[in-house]
Formats: C-alpha cells, sequence, structure tokens
C-alpha cells in the first residue's frame, strides 16, 4: 500500500504541474479581464494539436513545434481578443455574456479540431521510452521533462511579473484596472499580453499533457475541472497560488484512487473547490 501510495504520489506531482501551468493562465485573465474563460481547456488542447501537426504534417523536428505550437497559439489568442474580446470591452459587456461567449469559443473550436484531425486518440511522434526506477517508485524522461518545464516556466511567469515593466502593469491593472487607466497604462496592450501569455501556458500545459498521455479533443475540456479548482484553491487572481494549487489538485487526485475508483477522482477537484469557496473563499494566498 505504501509503495503503491508514493507511486501515487509522484504522479500527482507530474499532473498536478500540467494543472498549475493552465491554472496559472486561467486566473491571470480572470484577474485581469474578469471573467471566467471556458475555452481555456480548449486551448490547451489546441496547442497539443500544433505540435503534432507541426512535427507530423510539417516534419518538423519536435522542440521546434512545441516552440511554434506556442507561438502560434499565444498570437491566436491575440487576434481573438481583437475579433471578440475587445468588441465586448468596448461595449462593456457584462461578465456572464463575456462567460457565454467563451463557451461558444470552446464549443467551436473544439469541434473544428474534431473537423480537421477527427475523433480518435493520437500520439506525439516520439519513441516509447523505457522507464526508470528509483527504489520502489517508476517514472520515465518524459515525466521528469514535465516538472523541469514546468518550474522553469513557473519560475519565468514570476520574473515576468516581478521584474519588468509589463509584469508590474499586468498587475496594476488587476489591482485596480480605473487606476491603470488614468496612470497611463496602455490597457488593451497589456490585455493582448496578458492573452498571449496565459494561452501560450495553456499551450505549454497542453503539449505536456500529451507527452504523459495521449492527445484527444476533449483533453482540454476533460481537465477544466481541475484548472478551476487549482485557481480557487489558491486564490483567483493569485499565479502564484494557482501554481500551489494545481500541485495539491494533482496531488489529492492522483492519491484518492487508492482508497475510490478512479473514475470519482475528478469529484476530488469538485469536492475540494466547494470546501474553498464555502470555508475560505478568497483562497489559501488570497485572490478575488
Amino acid at each position: 500500500m505504501k509503495t503503491m501510495i508514493e507511486q501515487l504520489a509522484i504522479n500527482g506531482i507530474i499532473f498536478g504541474c500540467i494543472i498549475a501551468l493552465a491554472a496559472i493562465g486561467l486566473s491571470m485573465a480572470y484577474k485581469i479581464l474578469g471573467f471566467a474563460n471556458f475555452a481555456h481547456g480548449d486551448f490547451l488542447t489546441l496547442g497539443a494539436y500544433l505540435t503534432l501537426f507541426s512535427a507530423t504534417s510539417l516534419g518538423i523536428p519536435f522542440l521546434a513545434a512545441c516552440l511554434l505550437s506556442f507561438i502560434l497559439t499565444a498570437a491566436f489568442s491575440v487576434a481573438l481578443d481583437y475579433v471578440a474580446w475587445r468588441p465586448m470591452r468596448s461595449m462593456r459587456a457584462n461578465r456572464t455574456s463575456i462567460m457565454i461567449l467563451s463557451i461558444g469559443i470552446s464549443l467551436s473550436l473544439r469541434n473544428v479540431l474534431i473537423i480537421f484531425f477527427g475523433p480518435d486518440v493520437l500520439r506525439f511522434p516520439l519513441p516509447v521510452r523505457e522507464g526508470m526506477r528509483l527504489g520502489s517508485i517508476m517514472f520515465t524522461d518524459f515525466q521528469i521533462s514535465v516538472v523541469l518545464i514546468a518550474i522553469v516556466s513557473m519560475l519565468l511567469v514570476h520574473a515576468l511579473l516581478v521584474k519588468t515593466p509589463l509584469g508590474k502593469s499586468m498587475r496594476a491593472l488587476a489591482d485596480n484596472p480605473d487606476l491603470a487607466r488614468i496612470s497611463g497604462i496602455d490597457v488593451d496592450r497589456v490585455v493582448r499580453y496578458t492573452w498571449a501569455v496565459s494561452m501560450g501556458l495553456a499551450a505549454l500545459a497542453g503539449i505536456m499533457y500529451g507527452l504523459i498521455t495521449h492527445v484527444n479533443p476533449n483533453m482540454g475540456w476533460s481537465i477544466i475541472l481541475p484548472m478551476f479548482a487549482a485557481a480557487i484553491l489558491g486564490g483567483i487572481g493569485n499565479a502564484y497560488g494557482a501554481m500551489a494549487g494545481g500541485i495539491i489538485i494533482g496531488l489529492a487526485q492522483e492519491v484518492s484512487t487508492a482508497f475510490l475508483p478512479g473514475e470519482y477522482k475528478i469529484a476530488v477537484s469538485f469536492l475540494i473547490m466547494i470546501l474553498v469557496l464555502l470555508f475560505r473563499p478568497k483562497g489559501l494566498m488570497g485572490g478575488e
């Protein structure tokens, strides 16, 4: 039993790193734009499929395909801001209307991916690697890569938010949008960069998720609840809280399978989200 829980804990940390990256972008977008973006999971899926297409159909080396996917997903999110989100902001649409629009974008994007790539499960064109053993724990080099990439990405997000003028503008806009505008901050510019960073992170999370599992049109939607649970647990709008929340959610889900049937692990995210909302609405590290 102890060995099994140790293995599940390692799996939980790996899955939690993926959730954390996705939750950071989700939390940033919510804090700055003021609505829950239900299309976030499908941008995760888009990132995985763009990588797959670049590596298989275009013959681009896998690492270059990952970078191209990150850039294309970020660019698409900025273009979508011009087409959809910016007009909604100009009309001062309420949060409910914008949230419904995000659901429509989510469904549209998912079905477009199904039309182009089909509904079947696909895999990245990478060789199967033999697992490594450390004591009683098994892991692969792909899983190690996921953890390392997640840690580096989180450190880069921290540096962006704390060390750069853009990051300071993002934090100012998140703290007080009206004061940020009066202070001369180019709000539209900050919003576009926020979309690029958050959706780029979603694409990266999708690539990592595809590395350790597979690629399918519903992969992002299937983990949207853990993403929201991680963001709420850490504190909506708190990027650092989202990092911690993702790890906690990943651990809780995977370790729960030692005591519950595997199909119930998604309910663990839902339960944690409910408890946090009931007893600590601002999350572990504070937020909306």
